[in-house]
């Protein structure tokens, strides 16, 4: 597919740097990332439609949090993941935002990058990147500032944007064990950037909740936590009527009761869609 943006194509990948993830060295002034009370709550309601354990989640998330301490990858260890999370916010300050979800197209991105949007790409949404042409393609890869991911989207997609150098929100959750094993062990070789999040009640050191369910509502809850204005966060690709075609495998009927979840957390959060 070919996609043109007016007046993008102007530009050189080196021009338009949106996104500079500058080191930062006085960690002590880093603040967490919070979710607000009724996007973290909704979790235990959540947990409780579709019948899955609290314990589950715990399991993964520690699990997570040991793979990446012992892993002796810098940028996996505490310091390199809080360092990562000063970068990405220092990178969205005074951002207009846009998430691609499950359903986000090439003109999606056109969009975003013609109104200089800093992007953010719920998982697998980030394989839309790929359908864009040069020069427009390697220009947009310039506005993305992170991936937010439980790992279950295309790995061919995630790993292209683990070795390009994109940090990961990556996310531990009851039955993501292996998804998330497999995404690490496959970029050892250039591993990403990590923050990692669990949407647990408990506090976990070196792991954050932000809030949110699906990788898109979660994203959202990201954006809102590091202080980022409803009014700035725009959505592109969130669908409740049908599943995005950047949707990990999944069941079906399953998926589509996840999405009005989704809804439901996108509605509470006050960002337009």
């Amino acid at each position: 597919m070919s996609i043109v943006g007016k007046g993008v194509l102007q530009d050189s990948p080196s021009s338009r740097p949106v996104v500079t993830l500058h080191s930062t060295s006085n960690r002590a002034e880093i603040p967490g990332l919070i979710g607000t009370p009724s996007s973290v709550s909704i979790q235990d309601e959540i947990r409780a439609d579709f019948g899955w354990q609290l314990a589950a989640d715990l399991a993964s998330a520690h699990a997570l949090h040991d793979f990446c301490g012992e892993s002796g990858v810098p940028g996996w260890t505490e310091s390199g993941r809080r360092d990562c999370l000063a970068r990405i916010r220092a990178a969205l300050f005074d951002a207009h935002l846009t998430v691609l979800g499950a359903a986000a197209e090439p003109e999606d991105v056109v969009i975003a990058v013609e109104r200089g949007h800093a992007i953010v790409a719920a998982d697998g949404a980030i394989g839309v990147l790929t359908e864009l042409d040069d020069p427009i393609r390697e220009v947009a890869w310039t506005h993305v500032v992170c991936v937010v991911s439980d790992a279950d989207g295309d790995s061919a997609h995630l790993a292209l944007a683990a070795a390009r150098g994109i940090p990961f929100f990556l996310h531990g959750h009851g039955d993501n064990q292996a998804a998330w094993r497999s995404l690490l062990k496959q970029s050892e070789t250039a591993p990403a950037n990590l923050v990692l999040t669990h949407q647990t009640p408990s506090e976990i050191d070196g792991m954050y909740n932000p809030g949110g369910f699906t990788d898109g509502d979660r994203a959202v809850c990201i954006a809102l936590a590091m202080g980022i204005a409803p009014d700035r966060i725009h959505l592109a690709g969130f669908r409740t009527d049908r599943i995005g075609r950047w949707t990990g495998s999944t069941m079906p009927e399953r998926k589509l009761r996840k999405l009005r979840w989704m809804a439901t957390i996108l509605d509470r959060s006050g960002v337009e869609w």
